[in-house]
């Protein structure tokens, strides 16, 4: 099957693009669309879930967009988060970034290896005394993350900070692609909102991370491309691994 058109469920990149070399030497075509935005909750949103903030003493985050959410609304409700408020994260990127918001101090952020269960291990016996609040996205309130903490003994509630909105996908062509990577759960929702009756069929499916490949065949597809793996880190690097593999 000739590749003439690439469709990325992610906004363009802004500088140097890794799909330059892959446009150049295959001579294919990349379209770049947002399959969905996260936005925060509004205040009135967030109030309606009868959380008070106040009342635990670590805040658990596994996304940049949850932690700017966060304090937005701290704002919004002026609530003055405590200097002894502990922050637990699923990966060293997602704890810097707290540098946006607070003083990172060591002593009451810590961060895991990327994993989900790596949050667990990080809390251990050490901070099981703590009350944590897990920073959630609406449609995802109870996920992997929430169903994790159930099966300790740890004194949790996991609250929505921030919501998916779908883009209107329905005048695009679907068609015209024979490739279409996913990077998300909410991309493949998003498609299924779009496209109630979609079906597959020549379609090469590309995902990124275990959570979309998870996705995707949880609606009844195939991921024919994965990444990251020791050869391809990168759905750019597994594209041109591909593209290179199916020329031959």
């Amino acid at each position: 099957m000739k590749i003439t058109n690439i469709l990325i469920s992610q906004p363009a990149p802004q500088n140097s693009s890794p799909y330059t070399e892959l446009v150049s030497k295959h001579k294919v075509n990349i379209d770049f669309l947002p399959f969905f935005k996260v936005e925060p909750l509004s205040a009135k949103e967030f109030r309606a879930q009868k959380i008070n903030i106040l009342d635990f003493t670590a805040i658990v985050f596994t996304a940049k967009t949850t932690i700017d959410a966060f304090f937005k609304l701290c704002e919004e409700l002026r609530i003055t988060v405590p200097e002894t408020m502990k922050y637990f994260c699923n990966s060293e990127a997602t704890a810097v970034y707290l540098q946006k918001h607070i003083v990172f101090r060591k002593r009451k952020i810590f961060y895991g290896n990327g994993t989900t269960a790596s949050i667990i291990e990080t809390i251990g016996n050490k901070h099981k005394e703590e009350k944590f609040l897990i920073a959630a996205t609406a449609d995802n309130l109870k996920g992997d993350l929430h169903k994790l903490f159930s099966k300790t003994k740890y004194k949790f509630e996991s609250a929505a900070f921030v919501k998916t909105i779908y883009s209107d996908l329905k005048e695009m062509d679907m068609g015209k692609y024979q490739i279409a990577v996913f990077y998300s759960p909410s991309d493949v929702k998003s498609l299924l909102e779009n496209f109630p009756e979609f079906e597959q069929k020549d379609l090469q499916i590309a995902t990124f991370g275990p959570a979309a490949a998870k996705a995707v065949a949880a609606a009844g597809f195939t991921a024919n491309i994965t990444a990251p793996t020791p050869e391809a880190p990168s759905i750019a690097k597994a594209l041109m691994l591909y593209m290179q593999k199916d020329n031959k």
